[in-house]
C-alpha cells in the first residue's frame, strides 16, 4: 500500500503511541482518529495492562466518537492505527459508524509474528476487519512501518 506523506504522519504517530503503550507495560498498539477535514480529533494507546482487556485504543476512539461527533462527522473520520482492529474493535467500528481505517500491520501479519515469538493463541480469534464489518474501506498495511510495529512487539514480547 502507499500513503502519502500526510497519511504517513498520522500513521507514525499510531507507532509512536504503541511505542508509549509498550514503555507503559502494555501491548504495543496506537490509533489516531482523523476528521474529514484532516484534524486530529482524539488519539490513544493500549491500556490493557490495568487488566480491562477492553482497553484497545480503536474501542477508545470509537467511544469518543459518539460522544463527540455527529453521525455525518463519524462517517467522514479515518482511524489510523498501528495494527488492524480485533473483532471487537472493529465491531465497535461499524456500529458507530465511523468511515475509513487504514493500519500499518495486519491481523495476518501480527498472527504470524506472535506464532514466530511462541506466544500463546489469544482468546479470540483475529479476523480481517473486512470480516466483521463488510463494505468498509480498509487499507493496509504499509510496509516500513509494519516493521517498525514487528519490533516492538518482539520487544513486548522478550525477544531479542
Amino acid at each position: 500500500m502507499v500513503v502519502d506523506e500526510t497519511e504517513l504522519r498520522y500513521l507514525s504517530r499510531c507507532v509512536e503511541l504503541a511505542t508509549e503503550a509498550l514503555a507503559a507495560g502494555d501491548e504495543p498498539f496506537g490509533s489516531v482518529l482523523v476528521g474529514g477535514d484532516g484534524s486530529v480529533l482524539a488519539e490513544d494507546r493500549n491500556r490493557v495492562a490495568s487488566g480491562d482487556r477492553t482497553r484497545h485504543p480503536e474501542f477508545e476512539l470509537a467511544r469518543w466518537a459518539t460522544a463527540h461527533l455527529s453521525p455525518e462527522e463519524r462517517a467522514a473520520a479515518t482511524v489510523y492505527t498501528s495494527g488492524e482492529h480485533c473483532p471487537m474493535c472493529a465491531a465497535a467500528h461499524g456500529w458507530v459508524g465511523l468511515g475509513r481505517i487504514v493500519y500499518a500491520s495486519s491481523c495476518e501479519q501480527l498472527t504470524t509474528w506472535l506464532g514466530e515469538l511462541g506466544v500463546s493463541v489469544p482468546p479470540v480469534r483475529a479476523l480481517p476487519i473486512r470480516d466483521v464489518v463488510p463494505g468498509l474501506v480498509v487499507e493496509g498495511p504499509v510496509p516500513g512501518l509494519a516493521e517498525q510495529v514487528r519490533e516492538l512487539h518482539r520487544r513486548f514480547h522478550g525477544a531479542s
